[in-house]
């Protein structure tokens, strides 16, 4: 993340209140990408856009996306312009299946963590989430996790429930796991802040989402500051 990052978020600061600001600072440090989501084949716009509000509130990053035949829809009544906050990473090209995603995620140094009641796990209070980072992975409405997804998980995590319904609302789930994970680590000595260089590069993002023409302005800057570099702006 160099001087032209730095240059930029100065620049485009200039254009939000001091009050914005200060809520991008302060969001920021509560953002964490110790615990990732992956969301598998979601397709109900109201759910979809109900585990992205969530994340938000919760301050999770980055949202992983599963498609299979169905679309990831946003539904921005229900979102409330909380996916122009996260980062959302879409998989629709490995034919709905997880392991692309699951192999990408472990290679940062994730474990697959499938939030299913079907599996003999562990209760989410007993979870342990010091051991290492971890990828919540969340199903579908109707079938929850795919067999794939479950074969492949690492892990597995459970909600105590004590009626005669099976399951939980996936968004409901979300709600209810990423609040107890949340708590915990606010709570907790691990490490789960962002670093630096992430924290430029997400402020960064939020100023150009917050700035009307951004791109514009954007590319007046580096033109004027960094003519050898006006053919390519790096977008974050």
């Amino acid at each position: 993340m160099g001087n032209m990052t730095t240059g930029l978020i100065e620049h485009l600061s200039g254009f939000v209140s001091k009050k914005r600001l200060d809520t991008f600072e302060k969001v920021l440090q509560y953002r964490t990408r110790y615990i990732t989501v992956v969301c598998e084949n979601i397709y109900q716009g109201h759910n979809a856009s109900a585990v992205l509000r969530t994340c938000d509130c919760f301050g999770i990053q980055d949202i992983h996306v599963v498609e299979s035949g169905n679309s990831f829809e946003v539904n921005t009544e229900v979102a409330l312009g909380a996916s122009k906050w996260l980062n959302l990473y879409r998989y629709g090209d490995t034919g709905g299946n997880p392991l692309k995603v699951f192999s990408a995620l472990r290679e940062r140094g994730y474990r697959i963590v499938a939030a299913s009641p079907h599996q003999k796990g562990v209760t989410l209070d007993n979870f342990d989430l010091a051991r290492k980072p971890a990828a919540i992975v969340f199903g579908t409405e109707k079938e929850g996790l795919s067999p794939s997804a479950l074969d492949n998980a690492d892990e597995f995590v459970t909600i105590d429930m004590y009626g005669f319904t099976e399951s939980f609302n996936v968004s409901v789930s979300a709600g209810i796991i990423l609040h107890n994970l949340r708590q915990r680590l606010n709570t907790s000595n691990i490490s789960w802040q962002l670093d630096k260089e992430s924290m430029m590069s997400i402020k960064l993002n939020w100023l150009r989402q917050s700035v009307k023409r951004s791109d514009l302005i954007e590319k007046e800057f580096v033109i004027r500051h960094y003519p050898e570099r006006n053919k390519s702006v790096k977008k974050g």
